[in-house]
């Protein structure tokens, strides 16, 4: 695989941070190529240039870092609500799906639904995907790839669960009753064994006690 930097340089003299070599110094685009390309020369890179009549060791301010990725999938991306993952009665939400990489596409899914919810392609690592309050409330998950082919894709985000305001005290108040039942049942459970308890002692007792002959 070829993977080719493209530098768009002002001068005629482009130097790049690194042991490569630019293919044409005698126009104002360089390309400098990394052949065979191995994970050990995945990093941040940026380039810098001079013109040959400059004085020694005056160069121009680095350009942009570019973050070359050398990987089989992008790494696992990122999803949170804003302002946060409980909906206000009326509000409205934002999930936001954060990778590594800008210029990706990005894909948002709800458990329960099987093609996406939404599709945004993005100049930015991330992408924010907003949904109507009345409807938020659910599971989510999301993933982003290349724009274009080859595609390269990453995992699916952890889950993230978006409620309603009000419904966790709601779960909170029935959990509750429902511990109070059992334990209502349990209690008379314990009576009852306790009673049947009681009831068969007092007839063995009784029936151990000697007979009196009344003249």
């Amino acid at each position: 695989m070829v993977l080719s930097l493209i530098l768009q340089l002002l001068t005629l003299w482009p130097v790049c941070h690194g042991d490569f070599t630019p293919t044409d110094m005698s126009t104002e685009l360089a390309e400098f190529f990394l052949e065979e390309v191995s994970l050990a020369q995945g990093g941040s890179y940026y380039c810098r240039y001079r013109r040959t009549d400059w004085r020694p060791g005056v160069w121009s301010q680095s350009s942009n870092v570019l973050e070359l990725l050398v990987t089989d999938q992008l790494p696992r991306p990122t999803l949170v609500a804003l302002p946060g993952p409980v909906v206000a009665p009326g509000a409205n939400i934002s999930l936001r799906c954060a990778g590594r990489m800008p210029g990706m596409s990005f894909a948002l899914y709800r458990v329960g639904v099987a093609t996406p919810l939404q599709y945004i392609d993005s100049v930015y690592p991330w992408a924010d995907f907003p949904l109507m309050g009345a409807h938020a409330p659910g599971t989510y998950s999301c993933y982003y790839h290349t724009p274009s082919a080859p595609y390269v894709l990453s995992q699916r985000s952890p889950p993230l669960v978006i409620s309603s305001e009000g419904s966790g005290s709601s779960d909170y108040t029935q959990g509750n009753l429902i511990r109070l039942g059992v334990a209502g049942l349990v209690l008379i459970c314990l009576g009852i064994l306790v009673t049947f308890d009681w009831h068969s002692s007092n007839s063995a007792f009784g029936g151990l006690l000697p007979q009196q002959n009344w003249v």
